[in-house]
């Protein structure tokens, strides 16, 4: 049991980078990047390529993430900005970020081929006993950079002027534009920042498995289901607590269930959790949260 649930968290707080990187975007443009697992993949290519080549593995990595940022970027600037122009109301970026993504992931099936590479190993080496469980120090650092980046982000959301910049252009893009916000540079700032943490997440899990071109479809769909647990559309914060439940839940059903149940069980849980709570297990709609809120109005 506790070997799978730390597992799970594991496992689950890379999901959560990766639907918090969803959230981020969400968060200011309101839109839903669908090419961000690709984003992912190619900071994972990038990075595979260069250490392969013979460079160091951390500055293989700096550059993965570079190019991820600019791909990132490129997301924004050739698949959602035209859109939120013409009519920031319309779901053309739906069908645009999913082209941007079917472009970015044969692009690099183009440069590197279809087959997968070895990623450089990190710190898979070293193992932790943790009570009866065991833990590698990789999965101990993806557990840790998780809760650094989520309470980072929540501390500059919070506490910063750039921050509260963002939380106006979520709310009403025209009035933060009329009050001398530059909402195209937030936009920009918000899907390079989205980037930066799907390529971490990349860089965590690339050690457990492979450089792969096809890679950000299957973490991109986990990132999207940790997003939609949490509630990362109201709060970016919450798609991390969706990812680790939904790490828990898939390596508790591969232990319990069979080796194959991750594949399907993750939404069987969104399913149940959506009917109970549309927008998230951690949004303020969530009907868990309504007596403590009327609680509060009364006192």
């Amino acid at each position: 049991m506790l070997q799978f649930v730390l597992s799970g968290v594991a496992i689950g707080s890379i999901y959560g980078l990766i639907g918090m990187a969803l959230a981020i975007s969400f968060y200011v443009t309101r839109i839903i990047n669908f090419a961000q697992g690709q984003l992912m993949m190619v900071t994972v290519m990038v990075t595979a390529e260069l250490a392969s080549s013979g460079y160091p593995v951390w500055l293989a990595a700096l550059a993965g993430l570079a190019c991820s940022c600019i791909v990132g970027i490129l997301s924004y600037v050739i698949a959602v900005r035209p859109i939120l122009l013409s009519n920031r109301f319309s779901f053309g970026w739906l069908v645009s970020t999913l082209g941007f993504a079917v472009i970015v992931e044969n692009a690099a099936a183009y440069i590197w081929g279809p087959t997968s590479q070895a990623f450089p190993p990190i710190l898979n080496g070293i193992s932790l006993p943790i009570g009866g469980a065991v833990l590698t120090a990789q999965q101990l650092l993806a557990i840790v950079t998780a809760a650094v980046l989520a309470a980072g982000f929540e501390i500059v959301r919070r506490y910063t002027l750039f921050g509260k910049l963002g939380m106006a252009t979520a709310a009403d893009p025209e009035m933060a534009s009329a009050i001398g916000a530059n909402t195209a540079i937030v936009a920009i700032v918000a899907f390079t920042v989205s980037a930066v943490y799907a390529g971490i997440a990349g860089l965590l899990i690339g050690p457990s498995t492979f450089a792969n071109p096809y890679l950000g479809d299957t973490f991109g769909t986990y990132g999207f289901i940790a997003m939609m647990i949490g509630g990362g559309t109201e709060r970016p914060i919450a798609a991390m607590f969706g990812g680790v439940l939904l790490g828990v839940c898939a390596e508790g059903a591969n232990a319990l269930i069979n080796s194959q149940a991750s594949d399907w069980f993750p939404f069987i849980v969104l399913v149940l959790i959506l009917i109970v709570s549309p927008r998230g297990l951690f949004s303020t709609s969530n009907p868990l949260f309504r007596p403590r809120r009327a609680a509060v109005t009364r006192g």
